[in-house]
């Protein structure tokens, strides 16, 4: 057992690991200490390998391990409030989003689950060819070994979940590496796979220095799999240097919306709101360019601006904060010169509190080139321009490297379904925000904003590979 719910130790190989030194882990809100963790590095890395590589000699099979996987979803359950609360501590992120967090994570497990137990190859048709007369055929499913993960922090408990639990579905041993600033929640998982009777070496947690554990994840060649979620410019620089392993990516966006004048445009204004500017607009899908049709575009400003001017801004541990703060001050400062350096015109926000946090900021009509309009922002900052045609809206929610999701508020049938044919995402929503994510969806980006689809049944087939079995009748 890790020693107090403030004080983890790094969980190796099956045991809760000192290290001799430790990371202190800080409130983003009041930069109080909530909490330290064990600080690990190069070696602690390799020995987690070691541990993984052991648990790897020995497979669970896929009863055992579905098995494992509910109990875990279960005890999340009983454990729901202090899992929350721990998220909201670490990540600043407010309590009325930190217990959706961990419900999710709930889902995620329990997802995984049912892909444990129904991982399956699938049947040759053989006599399709001449030369397949007389043969049986049919592909198994085997892990394909090791999986490095390296997790954000901005969902500290379910992007944790989305790592550990598909590897394990797959049968893949797994050696984490979560955010510096939110270990917490990631231990707090390890905590109840091994209450749940994961045996050892199957889920290995590593905090300290990205350099280090990450190096050894990418140079190790016992490691086959690296799962990031993260910066672009780390997640490609990754894949570039381990061009053997497979390296699944989940990365930005700058999260584009299309309102038509057609669409039912006040509920559009509160839906995306609230979208905007939930845990401080530090999601990867995060509404963050809103494009409406030149006709509805000032009614949609005036009730948007409405919206978020009633949002309450503050304490993340208190029940009614909906705009908490952002992860530093390094982001913070960032979030506030683009603010500063945007052309377009600041409706509302666009400064910071007395106590540090930003207020939710609309900005209409910026340039194009602006970097609240081409970067990701990841902070409480949403613009607002008017189109005059479909056309053009499509051009501009595609001027971005990026391509995560994006959302269309149409009553048109024939607008929606030119907008998603046409839209360069990896998913496209219809009448909801993209910020909307259900932990079953193959989740994943285009272009710049990565290479792979997350769900639980997605992320096992990456995490497998299929082997052929011909057999001569």
């Amino acid at each position: 057992m890790a020693t107090t719910a403030a004080e983890r130790r790094l969980y190796l190989d099956g045991e809760w690991i000192e290290t001799g030194e430790w990371l202190d882990v800080r409130s983003p809100y009041s930069g109080d200490v909530v909490g330290r963790v064990a600080k690990g590095g190069a070696a602690e890395t390799r020995r987690a390998i070691d541990a993984a590589e052991r648990a790897s000699g020995a497979p669970l099979p896929a009863h055992k391990r579905a098995e494992i996987l509910v109990r875990i979803a279960g005890m999340l359950g009983r454990r729901h409030d202090e899992a929350a609360h721990v998220i909201s501590s670490e990540a600043g992120k407010p309590m009325k989003a930190s217990r959706v967090e961990a419900r999710r994570a709930m889902s995620t497990y329990t997802f995984a689950a049912v892909e444990a137990r129904t991982l399956a190859g699938e049947m040759v048709p053989m006599d399709a060819a001449q030369a397949g007369e007389g043969k049986l055929a049919f592909t198994l499913r085997e892990p394909v070994g090791t999986v490095g993960a390296i997790s954000p922090f901005n969902f500290p408990l379910n992007l944790v979940a989305h790592k550990l639990a598909p590897a394990l579905a797959a049968g893949c041993p797994v050696v984490l590496k979560p955010a510096s600033q939110t270990p917490l929640s990631a231990l707090l998982l390890a905590e109840l796979a091994h209450e749940a009777g994961l045996p050892p070496g199957w889920v290995n947690v590593v905090s300290g220095p990205s350099s280090e554990i990450g190096d050894v994840l990418v140079d190790d060649e016992r490691v086959a799999a690296l799962t990031f979620t993260g910066s672009g410019d780390v997640g490609w620089a990754l894949k570039e240097r381990a061009p053997r392993k497979r390296v699944a990516l989940e990365l930005g966006n700058a999260t584009p919306v299309i309102v038509a004048a057609d669409s039912d445009v006040e509920a559009a204004a509160a839906t995306l709101a609230a979208n905007g500017f939930s845990f401080a607009g530090q999601s990867c899908i995060s509404v963050q360019r809103v494009y409406v049709e030149r006709p509805a575009y000032d009614r949609f400003v005036e009730r948007f601006v409405a919206e978020v001017e009633q949002l309450k801004v503050g304490d993340p541990l208190d029940e009614e904060t909906d705009v908490g703060p952002v992860i530093d001050d390094d982001a913070r400062e960032r979030i506030l010169s683009w603010i500063r350096e945007s052309n377009g015109r600041v409706l509302t926000g666009g400064e910071a509190t007395d106590d540090g946090l930003i207020r939710p900021t609309v900005i209409t009509e910026p340039d194009a080139a602006d970097k609240v309009e081409c970067e990701e922002v990841f902070g409480p900052v949403v613009t607002v321009s008017p189109f005059d045609s479909l056309d053009e809206a499509i051009g501009r929610a595609n001027a971005t490297r990026f391509g995560l999701q994006a959302g269309v508020f149409t009553a048109s049938l024939d607008t929606a379904l030119q907008a998603a044919r046409r839209l360069e995402f990896g998913g496209v929503t219809i009448n909801e925000a993209p910020t909307f994510r259900s932990d079953q969806m193959p989740y994943g980006g285009v272009k710049a904003s990565g290479n792979t689809r997350e769900g639980p049944a997605y992320a096992v087939r990456e995490l497998t590979q299929e082997r052929l079995v011909v057999i001569q009748l």
